[in-house]
C-alpha cells in the first residue's frame, strides 16, 4: 500500500509540474531580457496575431525592444476584448513596468478606460498604438499617449489615388461603356475610427476629383444596400471575408450580364487580396486579359507583390517600422523618466497626447 500510495503521489507530481510548466510557457512565449530587465517587463498586447499588418509591427516592435535591451511580453488578445483586458490584469498583477496597447474593442471608450485605469492605479505608464483611443481616454492619465496614424489621411489619400488613377484609365476601367464606374468597398470593422474614416473618404475624395474633370460619381454596385460597403462580419479584416464577398458578387454581376464591379476599394490589404483572388479566379487581374482596379491600405509585402505583378493597383503605406520605434523611444522616455515625447520629431506630435506616423501612396 505504501508503495502505491508512493506511486501515485509521484504521478500527481509529475502532472502539477507539466500543468504548471504548460502555463508558464504559453503566458510567456516571445519573453526577452537583456540590460534594462531591472525596469520589469514590458507587456505588449496586440489585438490579433493574426492581422498582416500587425504581424509586421510586432516583429519591428520585438526586434526594438530586444536592441534597446528590454525584458517584454507579447500577448494576443485574438480579437477578443475580455480576453485582452484579462491579460492586462495578469500583467499588472506581475508588476509590469508599461504596458503597450493595440486595443481590442474600438467600438466604445469603455476597454481602454478600464485598461487605463488599471495602469493608473499601479503608477504604470500606458502607450496605446495603431487602433485609435479617444483623446478623452488618453488624457485622464498623465502617463499616458497614443502612438497611431491621423486614420483620416488614409482614407484621403486613397481617394486621391483612385480620383487619379480613374480619369486616366476611364474608358478602360468603364467595361460596360456606360460613362459611370460601378464599385464595391470592403469595410474591416464597424465601429473602428480608421474603418470609418476610409470608407467616407475613399469614396468622397474620388468623387472630387472626378466631378473637378467632368466625370460623373462613383456608384455602389448594390443599389439596395443603403451602406454602400460591405463589413468583416467578423471584425478581422480578413482576406476571407473578401473573397467570399467577391466570389458572390461575380456569380451574379458580370460583363455578360453589363452589371460588372469595375473598382473594388478596400481599408485594408488583406481584404484587397481577398477580392483579387476571386477576381483572378474569374479570369481578372492575371497579367494577359482585363483588370479591374483594386485599392488597399498597409503596403503589406504581399500586397506590395501583387502590385509589381500588376495584380493589384495601389495602396497606402502604414509604417509598421516607424511606429514600432516611436513606440519604443516613448517606452524608454517613460521609464527614464523623462517627458513622453522626448527625441520625437515634433511635425509627428499632436497636443500633448499623441504621435501620428505618415502615410505614403504606393503605387508601380
Amino acid at each position: 500500500m505504501k508503495k502505491f500510495i508512493s506511486v501515485i503521489l509521484s504521478l500527481l507530481t509529475v502532472i502539477c509540474f507539466s500543468g504548471c510548466r504548460d502555463n508558464v510557457s504559453e503566458n510567456n512565449n516571445d519573453n526577452q531580457s537583456g540590460q534594462n530587465a531591472k525596469v520589469g517587463e514590458i507587456a505588449v498586447f496586440y489585438y490579433t496575431f493574426s492581422d498582416t499588418y500587425i504581424s509586421s509591427v510586432r516583429a519591428e516592435m520585438d526586434k526594438e525592444l530586444k536592441n534597446a535591451g528590454f525584458k517584454f511580453q507579447n500577448y494576443d488578445g485574438n480579437g477578443n476584448q475580455t480576453t485582452q483586458t484579462e491579460q492586462v490584469q495578469t500583467a499588472v498583477a506581475k508588476g509590469c513596468s508599461l504596458l503597450a496597447v493595440n486595443i481590442v474593442d474600438t467600438g466604445s471608450d469603455d476597454a481602454a478606460q478600464n485598461i487605463v485605469n488599471l495602469a493608473k492605479e499601479k503608477n504604470i505608464p500606458v502607450v496605446f498604438f495603431n487602433r485609435s483611443v479617444n483623446e478623452s481616454v488618453i488624457k485622464s492619465y498623465d502617463k499616458c499617449v497614443m502612438v497611431g496614424t491621423d486614420y483620416e489621411m488614409a482614407g484621403h489619400m486613397q481617394g486621391q489615388m483612385i480620383g487619379d488613377y480613374l480619369v486616366k484609365h476611364y474608358n478602360s476601367v468603364d467595361l460596360n461603356r456606360d460613362g459611370k464606374i460601378s464599385y464595391v468597398l470592403f469595410k474591416g470593422q464597424e465601429g473602428n475610427l480608421e474603418a470609418i474614416a476610409r470608407t467616407q473618404f475613399a469614396v468622397e475624395d474620388a468623387n472630387k476629383v472626378l466631378s473637378e474633370n467632368g466625370k460623373p460619381a462613383l456608384e455602389f454596385y448594390d443599389e439596395v444596400n443603403q451602406n454602400k460597403y460591405l463589413v468583416d462580419q467578423d471584425g478581422t479584416w480578413s482576406s476571407a471575408a473578401a473573397t467570399d464577398y467577391m466570389g458572390t458578387i461575380l456569380a451574379q454581376y458580370s460583363e455578360s450580364a453589363g452589371n460588372m464591379i469595375e473598382l473594388v476599394i478596400a481599408n485594408n490589404d488583406e481584404m484587397a487580396l481577398g477580392a483579387i483572388a476571386s477576381l483572378q479566379a474569374a479570369g481578372y487581374n492575371n497579367g494577359l486579359g482585363k483588370k479591374i482596379p483594386v485599392f488597399g491600405v498597409d503596403a503589406t509585402q504581399a500586397a506590395k507583390a501583387k502590385i509589381e505583378e500588376g495584380a493589384m493597383t495601389g495602396t497606402i503605406k502604414q509604417d509598421a517600422e516607424g511606429m514600432a520605434d516611436a513606440i519604443v523611444d516613448v517606452a524608454e522616455n517613460y521609464l527614464e523618466n523623462k517627458t513622453a515625447f522626448e527625441g520625437i520629431d515634433e511635425k509627428n506630435v499632436v497636443g500633448n497626447w499623441r504621435i501620428n506616423i505618415p502615410y505614403e501612396q504606393y503605387v508601380r
